[in-house]
């Protein structure tokens, strides 16, 4: 590719959120300051900003809502080429008046809400899996059940998880990620794995998730999940009583991405809490965060944790442009040893 390409596409996505924003808007565009939005492009007149949502638009709610209120606006317009009913969902829980726009060729029509979807069953039956439960648990792993999909996890690491064989009867496949099951099969082939042969894989990961294990792949990946693990165990860490793992309100598909990672409970008063846990800076964690307080239903106070040091104030900035603001705690430099 050559060097010149990414600006150009730039240029092209500008042109392109002009051009929206004249048809649906009229002139105003004209008068509207261009501004860099790294995944598509944006602009602002006054106090009203302008944002095209053109990669990854299922994640550009936070982004949108944090450049419009760096550049002082109080209204959004999100022009999102796809994903737009989420987005819609997600942007009634902010006071700042986000308006969310379904882009359909040359036009924008608004986008209708989605609600929620409620968590299926898992898939095989837990039930039939109580064997396999029993497995993950001998081998040293948390059984956690998300969107359908039972699996066992080590410091918030997948492990395994239960499938259903070829004749739908409940059967554990080992790794962790795609990639790695996929590995496992091909070298053990129709062998059903033992409890030894799951915890030979736990012992791996527990070397490597540890303090000053950065040389490992094992290491980096899900660290949301490896910090909401520690929450789950020392709920008094961010002023729980008690907490357990719950599904995010959207399913995460690649495990190399951030994905906030929840958890339900109440708090030192008995009063529900929903803390949601992320690591690094990840601009749409609070629009996250409070869609899994929505899916809880039960009106929630809402914390969000995050190691020490990666609570940067834009974070806190969106945080309270909730209707409902949300708390930042944060774990400490040593959560990892926790």
């Amino acid at each position: 590719m050559l060097a010149s390409d990414p600006a150009r596409r730039q240029l092209l996505l500008a042109a392109k959120l002009k051009g929206l924003v004249r048809g649906r808007w009229g002139d105003v565009v004209d008068a509207a300051a261009p501004g860099h939005f790294p995944s598509g492009a944006a602009r602002h007149a006054a106090t009203t900003a302008w944002v095209l949502a053109e990669d990854d638009p299922a994640r550009s709610l936070g982004p949108a809502l944090a450049w419009a209120l760096r550049q002082g606006c109080d209204e959004v317009h999100l022009l999102a080429a796809g994903q737009a009913s989420t987005l819609a969902r997600r942007a009634a829980y902010f006071r700042v008046p986000v308006h969310v726009w379904r882009i359909d060729g040359t036009e924008v029509y608004p986008a209708e809400p989605s609600p929620v979807e409620p968590e299926p069953e898992a898939q095989p039956d837990a039930i039939a899996a109580v064997d396999l439960i029993a497995m993950i648990e001998q081998a040293g792993a948390d059984v956690v059940v998300e969107h359908g999909v039972l699996r066992g996890e080590v410091r918030g690491l997948e492990v395994c998880r239960v499938v259903a064989d070829p004749d739908g009867a409940p059967a554990l496949q080992l790794g962790v990620g795609k990639h790695d099951r996929e590995a496992h099969l091909l070298t053990h082939g129709d062998r059903r794995p033992t409890v030894e042969d799951l915890f030979a894989v736990v012992r791996s990961v527990l070397e490597h998730r540890v303090p000053g294990g950065e040389g490992h792949a094992a290491y980096h990946l899900a660290g949301e999940r490896w910090l909401r693990s520690v929450v789950v165990r020392r709920p008094e860490l961010v002023g729980a009583k008690a907490l357990r793992t719950m599904p995010a309100a959207v399913a995460r598909d690649d495990l190399r991405q951030p994905s906030p990672a929840p958890a339900a409970g109440e708090d030192l008063a008995g009063a529900p809490l929903v803390v949601v846990c992320s690591v690094g800076v990840d601009v749409d964690l609070v629009a996250a965060a409070a869609d899994s307080r929505a899916a809880d239903s039960r009106g929630a106070r809402l914390l969000v944790c995050l190691p020490e040091g990666d609570d940067h104030r834009i974070t806190g900035e969106v945080a309270r442009a909730l209707r409902e603001p949300a708390e930042i705690v944060t774990a400490g430099t040593d959560w990892r040893s926790l």
